[in-house]
């Protein structure tokens, strides 16, 4: 299936590191909003990418880094494809960005949807988010092999697992997980975002899930659930006590605790196809100033990010082979639209 290990090691952040630095020059001159912008978050509410869409607006906000409003709205249906296509559809409108995750290349990839990443036109890498295994506190398992080897000795598929979407990252890190539980599958529960997929483990109505740390922190915070391990290939570098006992820093990596799996997931932005590249540097610009913040600074933190980023030809670079990785992913776990 696949790994880095088996899914092979480094998650997506290995195949390209570069990062552009968070210094905040003054926004390109030349071009910018002459109306409210958009921007669409292709995914439910209450996840990871509306979560920090509405932080984004908040801090553009507060600081005053845009003249013209910044609007945010939701566009989940089909996996995403309802707000890619939108974005597809607005070639011509600069006024329209989109908070994009690892669904960027799911969707296309999964469901057929007409649609690829170059329909437009890359402005920045925000960050790199992470995933989690959590289980429920009142459950017994307090590590990944623990976990893994009740999943092995269980009948197939009478673990459930939940997760955002079909055929989407969770869904991927889940496929990934059945390459070492000898061969026991899970039943994969899809949900529609990453909030209710915690709610839903809270209610012990999944056995686990995989969401990324901001979906799930204020469960772990009140106690509800238990992280096992995070799929990096290193432990998280934030040391701040989240609970009154432990950091982000002391989850183990999956691979630490015997699960030999590790993916990371995009948060990026991108605008319209016909965008100018006056009109894109204003958006990259725009969001420099955004990760510049020490309320950016701070949210980081909150949800445990890896914080690469990067834009110009080193995003376009990364894009393309993460586009290549996912595709070879999702082909050996059976879910491209073709097979």
């Amino acid at each position: 299936m696949i790994r880095r290990g088996t899914f092979k090691a480094t998650g997506i952040a290995g195949v390209l590191a570069a990062s552009a630095g968070l210094a905040s020059p003054a926004l390109a001159q030349g071009w910018e909003p002459v109306k409210p912008v958009t921007l669409v978050i292709p995914a439910g509410t209450g996840g990871g990418a509306d979560q920090m869409a509405r932080f984004v607006q908040g801090v553009v906000q507060k600081h005053n880094l845009m003249k013209q409003p910044l609007i945010v709205i939701n566009k989940g249906g089909g996996a995403g494809a309802e707000g890619f296509l939108e974005m597809k559809a607005s070639a011509n409108d600069p006024h329209k960005i989109a908070i994009t995750l690892s669904n960027l290349f799911t969707t296309p990839l999964g469901t057929g949807s007409p649609f690829n990443w170059k329909d437009m036109k890359p402005v920045s890498m925000l960050a790199l988010d992470q995933f989690v295994l959590w289980v429920n506190v009142e459950k017994p398992y307090k590590t990944a092999k623990e976990y893994v080897d009740a999943v092995k000795a269980g009948e197939d598929r009478q673990f459930k697992m939940g997760g955002t979407g079909s055929k989407q990252e969770d869904q991927i890190v889940t496929a990934a997980i059945e390459q070492q539980t000898g061969g026991k599958k899970f039943t994969y529960v899809p949900y529609a975002g990453g909030g209710q997929v915690a709610v839903q483990l809270v209610g012990n109505h999944v056995d686990s899930t995989v969401n990324n740390p901001i979906e799930a922190v204020g469960q772990w915070r009140a106690a509800q659930l238990r992280p096992l391990c995070i799929f990096d290939a290193q432990r998280s570098t934030y040391t701040q006590k989240v609970t009154d006992k432990e950091a982000w820093s002391d989850i183990p990596t999956c691979k630490e605790s015997g699960l030999p799996v590790e993916y990371q997931m995009l948060r990026g932005i991108f605008t319209t196809k016909n965008a100018t590249p006056a009109q894109v540097n204003y958006y990259v610009e725009l969001f420099k100033k955004v990760m510049a913040t020490p309320d950016w600074k701070e949210f980081m933190e909150k949800g445990a990010f890896n914080q690469t980023s990067m834009s110009g030809a080193d995003f376009d670079k990364w894009l393309v082979s993460a586009e290549a990785l996912h595709a070879d992913l999702m082909k050996k776990a059976g879910f491209l639209a073709t097979q």
